[in-house]
């Protein structure tokens, strides 16, 4: 059986038998192949565009089974085999699980037509990497497995086992989100029946080998893969059940212990000492976050004679580390780079300050108001960002030196958004621009039908913008628009995507999610008055702020339920920030609110002299944010 969707040399000229379909074939006169992602001994995986969507390049993967056995009931056996998985697959609904669009036979083959996943399997990625992966990445990644595997011993009426989890099973897409693949050998689960001896020798679980396939022994490879992810030992040249042989920490200090000691617990060669399920596997790793030590303020000395207080509700204890002052409001949100931060006012300036004191370095005069973010391009030592005077300019993040600009057709008040060499920024007069980096030249422009004031989320191929007319349009990397979904009121909220789904505001009350492939409402959330702020998301949950004068947080996992809400006493417009277990954002009431994101409780807030509808940035325990009094603050937490 094929097991990925993956390149394997030069797609037009693979290696293979006279079997392999050729470049620019057409299957059941519609799937044009356009190359190859795999070949294996019982054939291929083709990468195929869908061909009755002519004005559209909609990719599909092409499974192929060869069923060349001598035998008529053998060959009889591994149709059904086939057959089974274009089944299981066709039952499932999960964002981690590749939609299945077709199924048919010719002759001595079988097709399966699936959706198309773009990326890098595990397996390839461990092996390209100089060093150990990142533990929080792989953190991330591991809960996102364990909610694709509780989904599908959850599945009714009959749980499904996957028996193969392994690196090579699991693809990372461009948005660096997990998607399984591979349910050639998956079986719904039936206790007490024993099956073939099956699955990859070093991940499968010891009672595999004797043909007993249980969620447990999902749990076991699932530890197994991240065994080899976090130590980059490949447990298939080692001792069968050794791990125990090879702590994890011995090999990668940089591992938390807790992380660690759950995944040798995974690792048990009796099933009961295991997590019992999937999802008891994945709380364990998110209650690693909730013993992070929770400060009343920042670390000041308290006035002589004053006794500690524990309701977080002392603005006392919250001292400013520097304030500077400019001639104007600050809406934008302060920017970190390098020790420096970077801030646009409505005194026509963007400025540089030095992070640690507040001190000038340099500012840059516009002929008008800043009130969009800047964006800050690494290793091109730029700062780009737009102006109400229609120009978007980039700098030289050193000196403040103009490096060059770009006129458009009605002020910028939108934040820019920087990707695929591109800047994309939208404008007052109607179109969402896409200008090269480099040289500042337009590359293409969409014309929309009213202001584009948020910043555009970019995430793969797709652009997603939201319109003061409530469109939010999804736009290819040509310019070209996919798909359109419209919400009552004007969408001044940028979209965060998190596994294929974008989440943003508008000003008709509503929070929403959005399929960012086709466009399709996915669920809605009403607050008690409009959305302009923009939402956050960590792991599970949502934060957003509203004018209803609250700060919510939803579990997207649960379509959008409230886990949460902390009132203020102003409208909530500024964009939530997380940083170390708590939630930071300002209020129209002029308040900076440091919240607990798991508990809703205030542990701090810190008053300045005016509305606050910039949003913070939190770097190494201070919190960067500015405020309509004219002033950008350095706040210890």
């Amino acid at each position: 059986m094929v097991e990925t969707q993956k390149f394997a040399g030069d797609p037009k000229h693979p290696p293979g038998s006279d079997t392999t379909l050729q470049v620019g074939s057409v299957l059941q006169s519609r799937y044009k192949i356009t190359g190859i992602l795999g070949v294996g001994g019982m054939g291929s995986v083709y990468l195929a565009r869908d061909m009755h969507f002519p004005t559209v390049q909609r990719n599909v993967a092409v499974k192929e089974m060869l069923n060349l056995a001598a035998i008529p009931n053998l060959r009889e056996i591994t149709l059904r085999n086939f057959e089974r998985e274009a089944n299981i697959l066709a039952d499932l609904s999960h964002p981690a699980i590749p939609k299945i669009y077709d199924y048919f036979s010719n002759r001595d083959k079988a097709y399966l037509i699936m959706e198309y996943i773009s990326g890098r399997d595990l397996e390839q990625i461990i092996n390209s990497m100089p060093d150990f992966l990142p533990f929080e990445m792989v953190k991330k990644w591991a809960i996102e497995m364990c909610d694709v595997l509780h989904y599908l011993h959850s599945h009714k009426p009959d749980p499904i086992i996957f028996r193969d989890m392994k690196p090579s099973n699991i693809m990372i897409n461009d948005q660096n989100v997990v998607r399984l693949i591979d349910f050639g050998i998956a079986k719904t689960f039936q206790p007490d029946q024993k099956g073939t001896q099956i699955g990859t020798e070093g991940y499968s679980p010891p009672e595999q080998y004797r043909g007993e396939a249980t969620p447990s022994g999902d749990v076991y490879a699932l530890g197994a893969t991240l065994h080899h992810a976090l130590t980059r030992r490949d447990p298939r040249v080692e001792a069968p059940f050794s791990f125990s042989e090879r702590p994890i920490r011995e090999l990668n200090p940089s591992v938390p212990e807790g992380f660690a000691q759950i995944v040798m617990k995974t690792l048990a060669y009796n099933p009961a000492e295991r997590y019992p399920t999937a999802d008891a596997m994945k709380q364990a790793i998110l209650d690693l976050d909730k013993h992070v030590a929770i400060l009343p303020g920042p670390r000041t000395a308290l006035p002589s004679g004053a006794e500690p207080r524990d309701d977080f509700d002392s603005v006392e204890l919250v001292k400013p580390l520097w304030k500077f002052r400019v001639e104007e409001e600050v809406r934008a949100t302060p920017i970190y780079f390098k020790g420096r931060i970077y801030v646009g006012a409505y005194d026509y300036n963007l400025y540089c300050l030095d992070a640690a004191d507040g001190s000038f370095k340099w500012k840059f005069p516009t002929d008008g108001g800043i009130p969009g973010t800047a964006a800050i391009v690494p290793d091109e030592n730029l700062v780009l960002f737009g102006s109400e005077d229609r120009s978007l300019y980039a700098l030289d993040v050193r000196t403040g030196k103009i490096v060059w600009s770009f006129q458009s057709g009605g002020p910028i008040r939108a934040s820019v958004a920087v990707d695929h060499g591109h800047v994309f920024f939208g404008s007052d007069d109607g179109k969402l621009y896409a200008v090269r980096l480099t040289s500042g030249r337009l590359a293409w422009k969409f014309e929309g039908s009213a202001p584009i004031r948020c910043k555009p989320a970019i995430t793969g191929d797709r652009i997603i913008v939201g319109l003061e007319n409530g469109e939010v349009l999804g736009v290819d990397l040509s310019g070209v628009v996919k798909w359109r979904f419209k919400a009552k009121r004007g969408v001044l909220s940028t979209p965060v995507v998190s596994e294929q789904i974008a989440y943003f505001g508008s000003l008709d009350w509503h929070v929403y999610a959005v399929d960012t492939q086709s466009g399709w409402g996915i669920w809605r959330y009403r607050t008690g008055n409009a959305i302009v702020s923009s939402p956050t998301i960590v792991g599970r949950h949502l934060f957003i702020g509203s004018a209803d004068n609250h700060l919510y947080a939803l579990d997207v996992s649960r379509n959008g339920a409230e886990v949460w809400k902390y009132k203020t006493e102003g409208q909530v417009v500024s964009s939530p920030v997380y940083s170390n277990g708590a939630v930071y954002f300002g209020g129209a009431d002029g308040y900076v609110y440091s919240v607990d994101a798991k508990k809703g409780q205030l542990r701090w807030k810190y008053q300045t002299d005016g509305p606050i509808s910039s949003s913070a940035s939190v770097i190494e325990n201070i919190v960067y944010i500015g405020s309509t009094d004219h002033c950008v603050y350095a706040l210890s937490v």
